[in-house]
C-alpha cells in the first residue's frame, strides 16, 4: 500500500511523466525496428552501436559539453554507416566489424573518461552511462521534445515505408530486382536505430539498449507468425514492459533500465510457454 501511495504521488511531478513518455516512445520505436533487425540478423548493429554511443559519451564529457547529444548522435549515425559498409567488404565480415568498432568505442571511451575525469565520481559516471540512470530525475524537458520529434518521424518513417520494408526484410534480392534501392533502406534502418540508440541512453544505458530491440521481437516471434501480426504484438509487448519496468522502478527504487529490460525477459519467458503449448496443442 505505502508503494502504491507513493507511485500515485511520483506520478503526478513533471519529471516523471516525461520520462514515461520518453520510455514509451523509445520503447515503440525500437520495437517496430527490432522485429526488421533480428529477421535480417541484424541485431548486432544495435549492441556495437551502443558501445559506439558510450565512446561518444566519453568524449562529450572530455570536451565538457553540456549538451553530449551534439556529439554522441554524429558519432552513432556516422558509425552506424561505416558498420554497414564495412560489413559488406569481404575481407571484413560483419560480426568481425561490429567487435572492432563496439569493443574499440568501449576502450577509447573508458581510457578517455579516466585520463579526463569530469567528476571525483568515475565509477559512477560510468555505470551511469553502461546501465542508465539509476533514477528518472535526470531526463529533462528538453529530452522528452527531442524524444517527441524523433519519434515521430521514426513513426512516420515505418509507416509510409512498410513496404519497402517488408520487402527488403525477407527477400532483399527480389526487392532490388523490382527496383527497390535495398541499399538505401538498410542504410536508413541502420540510421535510425542509432538515433534510437542515442534517444534510450539516458533511460537504459548503453550496454542494455539492445534488449529492448531483441526482447520484444523475440518474444513475440515465439506466438505469432506473420511480419504485421509480430510487429504489432512487439509494439504492444515493448511499450507493456517499458511502462511495467518504469512503474516498478519509481515504486520500489529499482534501476529503471535494469528493471524495463528484466520485464522484458519476463514477458520473452511468459510468450515462450505460450508458444510451446499452442505448438503441443496443435499436434
Amino acid at each position: 500500500m505505502e508503494a502504491f501511495e507513493k507511485l500515485i504521488s511520483y506520478v503526478q511531478l513533471p519529471f516523471v511523466y516525461h520520462a514515461i513518455i520518453v520510455g514509451v516512445l523509445i520503447a515503440l520505436c525500437s520495437s517496430l525496428l527490432g522485429v526488421t533487425l533480428v529477421l535480417k540478423r541484424f541485431s548486432f548493429i544495435g549492441d556495437g552501436l551502443s558501445h559506439v554511443a558510450f565512446g561518444g559519451v566519453a568524449i562529450a564529457t572530455v570536451m565538457n559539453i553540456t549538451n553530449n547529444m551534439l556529439v554522441v548522435m554524429p558519432v552513432t549515425v556516422i558509425s552506424a554507416v561505416l558498420l554497414l559498409r564495412t560489413g559488406k567488404n569481404a575481407k571484413i565480415k560483419g560480426d568481425a566489424a561490429v567487435a572492432m568498432i563496439s569493443v574499440g568505442a568501449l576502450a577509447v571511451g573508458y581510457m578517455l573518461m579516466k585520463l579526463f575525469p569530469a567528476s571525483g565520481n568515475l565509477t559512477g559516471d560510468v555505470c551511469t552511462t553502461l546501465f542508465g540512470s539509476m533514477s528518472l530525475i535526470t531526463l529533462s524537458e528538453f529530452d522528452m521534445w527531442v524524444t517527441v520529434v524523433l519519434s515521430v518521424v521514426v513513426v512516420l518513417f515505418f509507416i509510409f515505408f512498410y513496404n519497402k520494408i517488408f520487402s527488403v526484410t525477407f527477400d532483399e534480392d527480389f526487392a532490388r530486382a523490382t527496383g527497390t534501392r535495398a541499399g538505401l533502406y538498410n542504410l536508413l534502418i541502420a540510421v535510425i536505430i542509432a538515433v534510437i540508440i542515442v534517444l534510450a541512453m539516458n533511460l537504459v544505458g548503453s550496454l542494455l539498449i539492445s534488449a529492448l530491440v531483441i526482447f520484444p521481437a523475440l518474444s513475440a516471434m515465439r506466438v505469432f507468425k506473420s511480419f504485421k501480426s509480430v510487429t504489432i504484438c512487439s509494439a504492444c509487448l515493448s511499450v507493456s514492459c517499458a511502462l511495467i519496468g518504469m512503474l516498478t522502478s519509481i515504486m520500489f527504487g529499482t534501476p529503471t533500465g535494469s528493471t524495463i529490460v528484466v520485464a522484458d525477459i519476463v514477458a520473452f519467458a511468459a510468450f515462450s510457454l505460450i508458444g510451446f503449448i499452442r505448438r503441443g496443442f496443435g499436434r
